[in-house]
């Protein structure tokens, strides 16, 4: 007997383009930019001025009270994409084999320097809530305490591909028998000036700040924030109770380059083994992949090692790559989940998410890069890498359901 088949039966986001799915969908299609300047980054003396930051967004039109104090953005981020995916699905979560799965690279980074500059300035402890606001695990705790989620429960903190891999995680407990259905939820909102200082020394910020991935003129990325969320089935408990699959989740792989604590492996290796692993997790050959959501963060060496990792697994195919990384700035843990989301909606309509600030090719990036003015076409199977510091490589590929 095969193995059981995984479908996705919900989808949420919280990004820079809009609230849902839809919103953000619906933007980034048009070509419309998230990324703009931040006057408190001026003010500060900051390095880098501009930011996709979150933009009306009032977490009391979407939470009550008591969770909106407990929890830091990047919490309420995941929470709130959580909250959209299971509605789309219509699970019931309390007393079923359901589990939750975070997935954020810095978690409450945010919190813990405010709060340490707090101490420093004025004196002002910490207080009694600040454990939980930083750690990465309570978004998952909160959701599964008010959904009543007994099932499995795990974060995941592997950098930039920590969403990704918190969809990978899902799928292997989901085949292995723990769980019927998982919620994948990841959240990130560390553009604070500890990490843009850090950052900036280690050249991998845009100093102009534009994202440009794969383009000639590309000089890092951008900051962003947000939250993705997924609810991932069997198949067998999808068809029982009725749910309407909006993908198939075909396959998934994680590797690790062993290369570098920041800089990738410029020869692409590492990545291209885990798209080759993703594949055959999938049972597919490389020929059946329409599209590429690239991890396109516009770094010059990270964007030249994918785009040669995509090349040594797909050959002289041109598949259609973008990075929405343009639009939506890097929304490091956030963006494993809100980039598979762009990859179910292009299957869905059969519009290809443009790769916003390309517009001198590199020949070291030599790609079918899909822009505005690209067109559409037939996306039956899709893929989306991942990768982080650390030489992190996380690759999904979604199907047609």
């Amino acid at each position: 007997m095969g193995r059981q088949r995984i479908f996705i039966t919900g989808m949420g986001a919280v990004t820079s383009l809009g609230i849902g799915v839809q919103a953000y969908w619906d933007a980034l299609t048009a070509g419309k930019c998230g990324i703009d300047d931040v006057p408190e980054f001026h003010e500060m003396g900051l390095p880098v001025k501009r930011a996709a930051m979150i933009r009306g967004f009032s977490a009391h039109d979407y939470l009550p009270m008591r969770l909106v104090q407990d929890m830091e953005p990047f919490m309420q981020y995941a929470y709130v994409s959580a909250e959209q995916a299971l509605k789309q699905s219509g699970l019931e979560t309390e007393g079923g084999r359901v589990g939750v799965i975070m997935g954020s690279a810095l978690s409450g980074i945010g919190v813990i320097g405010e709060t340490c500059a707090q101490f420093e300035m004025n004196g002002k402890q910490a207080g009694p809530k600040f454990l939980t606001k930083a750690m990465g695990n309570i978004a998952a705790a909160q959701f599964s305490i008010n959904h009543k989620i007994t099932g499995p429960s795990l974060t995941v903190s592997t950098a930039c591909s920590s969403g990704g891999d918190a969809i990978t995680i899902a799928a292997m407990l989901i085949r292995s028998g723990a769980a019927d259905a998982m919620v994948v939820m990841a959240g990130e909102a560390a553009i604070c000036p500890t990490l843009i200082q850090s950052l900036t020394k280690t050249g991998a910020l845009s100093r102009t700040g534009e994202s440009r991935p794969f383009d000639a003129r590309r000089n890092g990325f951008v900051l962003g924030e947000g939250g993705g969320a997924l609810v991932l089935e069997s198949e067998n408990f999808a068809a029982a109770r009725g749910a309407k699959p909006i993908a198939e989740l075909l396959g998934c792989a994680n590797n690790t380059d062993a290369y570098n604590p920041v800089s990738p492996d410029p020869s692409g290796e590492g990545a291209a083994a885990c798209m080759t692993l993703a594949l055959k997790d999938a049972g597919i050959e490389p020929e059946r992949i329409d599209y590429i959501n690239a991890h396109g963060t516009a770094t010059l060496i990270g964007d030249a090692a994918e785009a040669g990792a995509i090349r040594r697994v797909f050959g002289e195919r041109r598949v259609p790559v973008s990075s929405v990384k343009g639009s939506v700035g890097h929304m490091m843990g956030a963006g494993g989940i809100t980039e598979l989301i762009a990859c179910v909606k292009a299957i869905e309509t059969g519009v290809l998410p443009p790769n916003l600030g390309y517009e001198q090719p590199d020949e070291k990036c030599d790609l079918d890069i899909a822009t505005l003015d690209s067109g559409g076409r037939e996306v039956n199977a899709a893929m989306s890498n991942a990768f982080g510091f650390g030489g992190q490589n996380s690759c999904i590929v979604v199907g047609r359901a």
